[in-house]
């Protein structure tokens, strides 16, 4: 069973950016499509970003032009560039490797998650 550990979440203020990684422990991980997924309290996990194992990817609306996802296969890594945040955005973030379908449905155990807080 692959392992993720999510890091680089934190308390950033309106507009501010902030870079997530999720590190994966198997090197399959260069085999799979990747996404990020965040969850506010109170509602269901939302898939926001994708990247296809050759750096293809895609963002949810809400997301798209101020968000990137990226990966590193060497380093068993994929990253989530924040930019232009607002209260909005305040969630925890996952990442994982989306089956199709369902959001929920995913390959891997869910990691711990990187609180990302936006505020004054």
């Amino acid at each position: 069973q692959v392992q993720l550990v999510e890091s680089g979440g934190g308390l950033v203020q309106p507009g501010g950016s902030l870079r997530l990684s999720c590190t994966a422990s198997e090197s399959i991980f260069r085999h799979y499509a990747m996404g990020w997924y965040r969850q506010i309290p109170g509602r269901e996990r939302d898939v926001i970003a994708r990247i296809t194992p050759a750096g293809t990817t895609n963002y949810a609306d809400s997301v798209k032009g101020r968000f990137t996802i990226s990966r590193d296969n060497d380093k068993n890594t994929v990253y989530l560039q924040m930019d232009s945040l607002t209260p909005d955005d305040t969630a925890v973030y996952y990442c994982n490797a989306p089956r199709g379908g369902s959001t929920g449905n995913v390959f891997w155990a869910w990691g711990q998650g990187a609180q990302v807080t936006v505020s004054s």
